[in-house]
């Protein structure tokens, strides 16, 4: 696939419909170097996933059944905006797991939804069962081409934007994003992979060879708590020999934590996920060598104002 076309005609397909997150060069975080931030918290619904929704939805006739997704809650979130923006029925479903902030997000946005006991797959099983009984069309969260090119209009936009850093850290739960970012820098930055220590799909696929299904908790496992890596994600690693680090939760709220009392940017456990590399040292970079983070979400529980 020519994964550059697919990314620059996704961005002009939604290009109307998505904010352009700002970019900024900070020192601090108990770090002795500055690092390049995009703050992709603040698109629609609080996470970059609007782009692949929309990119979705607009790339192919919605059937009179209308829309249904999976989501550990962000998906869900952006999928109904989507879908209430351009005049589509959309069913979400969504685990438990989700909590009660991310829920309330998909409500507001208009969705019916279904909250399902368990996690992510089971909420995955109920979504394809509804698609095979009533031709929905499904909108996967990570695992697909449309939403692959529209993820990556974040990294491409980044670029346009006059990103300068070698290496850019992005934190993983299903890869959709990371598959965006490598889809378009195509080697030409490092990028480097960042898990939670309970919740590697991606880890332990590199380390198997191949996608395979792996338990998932801790605090950020509401956003990055894939069982499985999606297939495009695994291979456009496996392609550019990307490198996973994982950060313990203790890591990953302390770096929340700094994100608000340094930039007083609010962020809910996946979108500090990056930054604890850095800050835990999990990552380490060159004595030269520049750094960004990829801040992707905004949407914390609980609710800090409910």
């Amino acid at each position: 696939m020519d994964w550059k076309s697919e990314i620059d005609a996704a961005a002009a397909r939604i290009g109307g419909h998505i904010v352009t997150t700002p970019v900024l060069k900070v020192a601090g975080f108990g770090l002795d170097f500055p690092i390049e931030m995009k703050l992709e918290q603040i698109q629609h619904t609080g996470t970059f996933k609007a782009r692949g929704a929309f990119n979705t939805l607009l790339s192919k006739p919605v059937p009179d059944a209308g829309l249904v997704a999976a989501s550990g809650g962000n998906h869900g979130a952006a999928v109904a905006f989507a879908a209430r923006a351009l005049g589509h029925r959309a069913r979400i479903f969504v685990p438990e797991m989700a909590g009660p902030a991310k829920i309330a997000l998909i409500r507001d946005a208009g969705a019916d939804l279904t909250v399902v006991p368990g996690e992510y797959a089971n909420a995955m099983d109920m979504a394809r069962a509804h698609e095979a009984e009533t031709g929905a069309m499904q909108i996967h969260a990570y695992d697909a081409p449309e939403t692959v090119a529209g993820q990556g209009t974040c990294m491409r936009e980044w670029d346009h934007q006059g990103l300068q850093a070698d290496t850019v850290l992005i934190a993983v739960g299903g890869g959709g994003l990371i598959a965006g970012a490598l889809a378009w820098l195509q080697g030409a930055r490092k990028v480097v992979a960042v898990e939670p220590e309970t919740s590697c799909a991606l880890h332990a696929a590199l380390q198997a060879g191949a996608p395979v299904d792996v338990q998932v908790s801790g605090i950020a496992a509401n956003a990055l708590g894939a069982r499985r890596i999606g297939s495009i994600c695994f291979d456009l690693a496996q392609q550019q020999n990307l490198r996973s680090v994982r950060v313990g939760d203790d890591a990953i709220a302390a770096a929340q934590a700094a994100l608000w009392r340094e930039r007083r940017q609010l962020v809910e456990p996946a979108g500090a996920t990056a930054l604890a590399a850095l800050m835990s040292g999990a990552y380490q970079p060159a004595p030269d060598e520049r750094v960004a983070v990829l801040v992707c979400g905004a949407n914390p529980a609980p609710d800090p104002f409910p």
